[in-house]
């Protein structure tokens, strides 16, 4: 024991030493450290900056072991502060892997990325990687050029109002809820009763009217209408080849191909530097490299619920998200 106590010391001391004398290491690297430059390729002036876009879209800041995690939100609309400051950088990448979040933080994005355009005259191109669903699809619309990868899963069109039901489960044990209220229909949607007829209808006209919000959206930046319109408005999903032929993306290709595209409707030199903004350093740093800071710094759960941990942390609310997605972040 005294042996293991030692060794563990004396790794820990090399280990402050090593950063001493070469690249710096942060043990716990902080989300308030600032975000830096990091170039991935090309050496020529101008600039593609490549902004990712990763799991649940939300604009709530996670807590975490070890510090907090900024929101999706804050992170991407940061990335979208330094492109629009950065006279080199002539268009931005939109990496996309993610089925949805938040209705409210998917047009807080959208809105953000409509703003940066209209600003600042850059270009915004989308590549869609695993998972560009619902959510991660509608931070997508204002793009000058969407491209798939030849097996992303995209669609899921519309919203889903998710709410906790426990009325059955109340009453199997003997426990009840007693509500005071100003308005009949103050405690609407409440997970301690069953949902009246009324209530329900009202719930279906808000899903509804978000719903239509988003196929609108679809319809004016995807020029789409009749048949194809109705296809996408359905909320199924769609791989590459069937979302090229509803008109819902432009291109099929790789992330290469998508920087490709990104430099000619920029009119960039092919040579032109990719670039992105991380806090820490990477050894062999590349374009398929998503993260900001090395530490993880998620606890562990002590029982892996799989994809219903996902689901149980969701607020009640309405969601434009394909929640079977949500394991697999």
């Amino acid at each position: 024991m005294q042996a293991f106590k030692w060794t563990f010391v004396a790794a820990f001391v090399v280990i402050l030493c090593f950063g001493c004398a070469g690249p710096r290491i942060t043990l716990f690297p902080s989300a308030s450290d600032p975000l830096r430059e990091v170039t991935l390729e090309g050496t020529a002036d101008d600039k593609i900056q490549v902004i990712p876009i990763t799991g649940f879209i939300s604009d709530t800041p996670k807590e975490r072991m070890v510090g907090t995690k900024p929101s999706v939100v804050q992170e991407v609309v940061s990335h979208l502060r330094l492109a629009e400051k950065d006279e080199k950088v002539k268009a931005v990448l939109l990496k996309i892997d993610s089925p949805g979040g938040s209705s409210t933080a998917s047009d807080i994005l959208y809105h953000e990325i409509v703003a940066f355009k209209e600003r600042t005259g850059k270009k915004v191109v989308v590549c869609m990687m695993n998972i560009a669903a619902s959510g991660g699809y509608y931070v997508a619309l204002p793009a000058e050029m969407i491209m798939a990868h030849p097996t992303t899963v995209t669609g899921s069109v519309g919203v889903i109002l998710i709410r906790p039901e426990v009325s059955q489960l109340m009453e199997k044990i003997g426990v009840g809820v007693q509500v005071n209220k100003s308005g009949v229909n103050k405690d609407m949607g409440s997970p301690f009763r069953p949902i009246t007829p009324a209530e329900e209808n009202m719930l279906q006209d808000l899903a509804d009217t978000l719903g239509k919000r988003f196929v609108d959206l679809v319809a004016q930046h995807r020029k789409l209408d009749g048949e194809h319109l109705a296809t996408v408005a359905d909320a199924r999903l769609f791989l590459a080849d069937a979302a090229l032929a509803a008109g819902m993306i432009d291109k099929i290709g790789y992330l290469s191909d998508a920087i490709a595209q990104a430099k000619q409707i920029a009119g960039i030199d092919a040579d032109a530097r990719v670039v992105t903004y991380r806090r820490t350093e990477y050894a062999d740093d590349n374009l398929y490299n998503t993260l900001t800071s090395a530490a993880r710094t998620e606890p562990v759960a002590l029982v892996d619920m799989g994809p219903l941990a996902d689901l149980f942390a969701l607020d009640a609310g309405f969601y434009y998200l394909w929640p079977q997605a949500l394991g697999s972040r």
